[in-house]
């Protein structure tokens, strides 16, 4: 009789270890998500902090609606010299995950002098002046607007749309290039899908499973019938460099791979200035 006592509460012991292992697990895993989810995804900030005038660039504030009834805020900022004119290419920006269009201003002026095109960056929904709350379906519709703002406007032409997606907004980059296809398209940074990246930084079988947002940009870009150009810093540890050799690898031709080296994942202009610019403009003069 005490040995059948003592096996139960063998039992009742190790079944509450492994209960208990297995909600740390759980509990570690959902913190993890979220923390992948905000790092990866969306980790937008209200406050503008600069704008281009603080860099002597003329620019125009824009407003423009949504499919879905949402006022979206940008700035266009016109090649030097030509006012918009549409003898110049158009450069559409999708900016990463964090921040709002005010952290981009040091690179958008360093784009402008050594480009010299019009520039149009904006603020997804819930970033900066944009209305809403940020999703994966809502940067689709974002950037569809952004894309018909342009199309729409006086001295842009519509066939020397080039689209400039950084991380998070190479995704959206690549998923509206399947729709509407442009003149070319740069992607910065870029990774396969957030399941990947999901499955990468969380140490469980099921994390790409459980993800909200998905970006599965892997599949898309095979389908983008447009000149594509992949830079890529070879000290990036948000996203690895095998992340964006992937994408690039699935594109179509033409085709270009630039690695940065000495350059992470958000000072790509700054640590490889030469090579990054210059990737730039060799493609936009290749375009021309």
């Amino acid at each position: 009789m005490g040995g059948t006592v003592t096996a139960r509460r063998v039992r009742t012991v190790l079944i509450s270890l492994a209960a208990g292992a297995v909600l740390a697990y759980g509990v570690t895993f959902l913190v993890l998500w979220a923390q992948l989810e905000k790092r990866f995804v969306f980790s937008p900030r209200s406050e503008i902090e600069f704008t281009p005038e603080q860099t002597g660039l003329e620019y125009e504030e824009i407003f423009f609606a949504t499919q879905d009834g949402l006022n979206l805020h940008g700035w266009f900022v016109p090649a030097a010299g030509n006012h918009g004119s549409a003898d110049r290419q158009t450069w559409v920006w999708f900016h990463g995950n964090g921040g709002n269009i005010g952290h981009r201003v040091e690179e958008l002026t360093l784009l402008h002098q050594r480009l010299n095109v019009n520039l149009f960056i904006f603020d997804y929904r819930g970033y900066g002046r944009s209305q809403g709350s940020p999703s994966e379906k809502g940067t689709y519709l974002d950037a569809r607007a952004a894309l018909q703002y342009l199309v729409e406007r006086p001295g842009v032409d519509a066939d020397q749309i080039v689209y400039f997606g950084r991380s998070l907004g190479a995704a959206v980059a690549v998923e509206l290039a399947v729709a509407r296809p442009p003149k070319g398209m740069v992607l910065v940074s870029p990774f396969s899908s957030v399941r990947e990246m999901a499955r990468m930084a969380v140490p469980f079988p099921a994390a790409g499973l459980l993800v909200r947002n998905h970006y599965p940009t892997i599949f898309r870009i095979r389908n983008v019938e447009a000149p594509v150009l992949v830079l890529h810093g070879d000290l990036d540890e948000t996203i690895p460099i095998a992340q964006g050799r992937k994408l690039f690898e699935a594109a179509n031709e033409p085709k270009t791979f630039r690695e940065l080296t000495g350059a992470a994942h958000n000072d790509t202009y700054i640590a490889a200035p030469e090579a990054f610019f210059g990737a730039l403009e060799q493609f936009r003069a290749d375009l021309s």
